[in-house]
């Protein structure tokens, strides 16, 4: 079944930040890479959930949108020409007698690896919808459950429902731009980062807490008002509103990749300090990675990458002697 088949040092599975910024890793460390992605462009949810929304948190970038961002990790993971596959999920993988690996995707295509990094992210990711009667009529029109331009909400009364990290940046990237922006929350405290929520409670942004919506109001397909419920007292409060954005977190699914047998731990893969798996040659980084201390930053998923490849390289030629390598003292860069 091989014998046809290209084999590569390494093969990533998602083509998220985490995934793109690996395979540059990988290429530095001049390593034959092929980057897997399940939907039909790189770069993950960040381009589909949050192209406009401006990331922070990543050091030496003080702000950057999600859009530019993306850009310039494809542009940076295309450095040293990883094979790209996109439009393909992988199901299925067997470790064959001398240790490499087949990876088989749903449309049934094979694949040749001698190392396996996972980045997929939490998995197939769906927008926690609401439940209540009528949602589905406003949704896309006045209902949304993400934001593509920010200027389409300009001059519009808008309520943010949602009190995580997203719903609170999307309140502060909104509350210059529209008319009014209304944030109801369920709970008393926000778990988000605090500087952001500060920002918001020191800015024009109505906060609801702890308050629920409970009905939807509108004509045709636009939402008019919607019924908030005080979730102690039960006292009630109707809201004009123009437009509404959901932000009640997602569904997570990670496939048949949780059935392939590795060490598991809420839901993400357990891994060791070189980010390896229970299956040896196996390697996870990012969200879909778990171990003591974890924290769920671009930043620290940007760390987590080279580590994997660092040690999948060694997995592949382990009486190799593997020497740090820097963009820095990286030959090709600095000639």
């Amino acid at each position: 079944m091989t014998q046809n088949l290209e084999i590569y040092d390494t093969t990533i599975v998602g083509g998220g930040p985490i995934g793109l910024f690996t395979a540059f890793y990988s290429g530095m460390r001049e390593m034959k890479t092929k980057v897997i992605e399940y939907l039909p462009f790189l770069g993950g949810k960040v381009p589909y959930f949050y192209p406009e929304k401006i990331i922070r948190d990543v050091g030496g970038i003080p702000e950057i949108s999600g859009e530019k961002f993306t850009e310039n990790l494809i542009k940076q993971a295309k450095t040293f020409d990883p094979t790209i596959i996109l439009e393909q999920q992988i199901t299925e993988m067997e470790k064959l007698e001398d240790g490499t690996f087949l990876l088989k995707s749903a449309n049934g295509d094979i694949h040749h690896t001698k190392t396996v990094i996972l980045a997929t992210g939490f998995g197939a990711l769906k927008s926690i919808k609401l439940t209540l009667p009528d949602a589905e009529k406003y949704e896309n029109n006045s209902v949304h459950y993400t934001i593509h331009k920010l200027a389409s909400y300009k001059g519009k009364k808008v309520l943010i429902s949602g009190g995580g990290n997203s719903a609170v940046d999307w309140a502060n990237e909104l509350e210059p731009i529209a008319d009014r922006v209304t944030l109801v929350y369920r709970k008393t405290t926000f778990p988000g980062i605090e500087s952001n929520v500060t920002k918001m409670m020191n800015s024009t942004v109505q906060v609801l807490n702890p308050y629920e919506v409970i009905e939807l109001k509108g004509h045709d397909d636009q939402l008019t008002s919607v019924m908030t419920k005080h979730v102690e007292s039960n006292t009630k409060k109707e809201i004009p509103i123009d437009a509404m954005i959901v932000n009640h977190g997602f569904q997570i699914d990670l496939g048949s990749i949780a059935d392939w047998g590795m060490q598991m731990q809420n839901g993400a893969i357990q891994v060791d300090n070189k980010m390896a798996t229970s299956i040896p040659g196996i390697f996870a980084v990012g969200d879909i990675a778990t171990y003591d201390g974890k924290l769920n930053l671009i930043a620290g998923g940007f760390n987590e990458g080279p580590i994997a490849v660092n040690h999948a390289k060694l997995h592949i030629s382990p009486t190799d002697s593997l020497k740090p390598i820097y963009s820095t003292n990286y030959e090709p860069f600095v000639n």
